[in-house]
């Protein structure tokens, strides 16, 4: 029989939670800059050396919140995943347009944490930028997160292969990238699916990037409509169709994502 947490061990946990809440919290509101330890004991009617009890710095806390941001990503996009499969009865367009317009959702609905975890890493979180490295919590969380792309991936490749550069066709440098990093992941593929892999998701992070700081400003009001293109050129990447059909938005107004799913083949 398992033993219930103590009453002190429930009220440490409740602690922790607080803290990471409102570190959280003074991210959103003010930026990661008033992220500090003397700020977050402030709002929380604590001192500053009190908190030491529970994080050991303010890197070790902003760390334990990248974790949690990136395990509230991975959620996300496994629940729209499992919502489209139901839908669809388990159509792989489906289910990887879902994906990426739930990660889309997910980084316009919470631009700050998305800066913090995809944007110009702060120090002592240079390890986020690479998903991944020698802090376990960061690492564990990040991969619970690339690991739902990786998956879908995985699953299309073993259901439906399609076509992919033969290792002569790809640079011997690059070549040898990409073999290093899908044996890093201990995967069973060709060196041209890994680069397939990767370059579906420098399109989708760079999309998503470029939306959330602002920086398609210059010639849209609405890039939803630019997405929705990007998901069909990663959709023929990788053997796959996704027609672009979407009723245009009112003048001034901006549209919302596709449904997830929408018109997959």
């Amino acid at each position: 029989m398992v033993q219930a947490p103590s009453r002190r061990d429930r009220v440490r946990a409740a602690t922790i939670e607080e803290i990471k809440g409102t570190a959280r919290q003074l991210l959103v509101e003010e930026g990661p800059d008033a992220v500090k330890l003397r700020a977050i004991g402030r709002a929380m009617g604590m001192t500053a050396p009190a908190l030491y009890r529970y994080f050991g710095s303010r890197e070790d806390l902003l760390q334990h919140v990248c974790g949690d941001i990136f395990t509230e990503i991975a959620a996300d996009i496994h629940a729209a995943v499992g919502r489209a499969a139901q839908a669809s009865g388990g159509d792989m367009t489906a289910k990887l347009i879902a994906a990426c317009q739930a990660f889309r959702a997910w980084a316009l609905a919470h631009p700050r944490e998305f800066g913090l975890l995809f944007g110009t890493p702060l120090p002592g979180l240079e390890v986020v930028q690479g998903l991944g490295g020698p802090d376990e919590i960061v690492a564990e969380c990040a991969g619970k997160f690339s690991l739902e792309f990786l998956t879908l991936f995985f699953e299309l490749w073993t259901k439906h292969p399609f076509p992919v550069p033969a290792d002569d066709e790809i640079d011997p440098g690059l070549r040898a990238q990409l073999i290093r990093y899908r044996d890093a992941l201990g995967a069973d593929l060709p060196a041209g699916a890994v680069l397939i892999f990767l370059r579906c998701w420098v399109r989708l992070y760079g999309m998503v990037s470029l939306e959330v700081f602002g920086h398609l400003h210059f010639a849209l009001d609405d890039p939803a409509p630019m997405f929705d293109y990007t998901l069909a050129e990663l959709a023929g990447l990788l053997g796959l169709e996704y027609s672009v059909t979407r009723v245009p938005a009112p003048d001034g107004a901006r549209s919302a994502p596709p449904a997830e799913g929408s018109a997959p083949r």
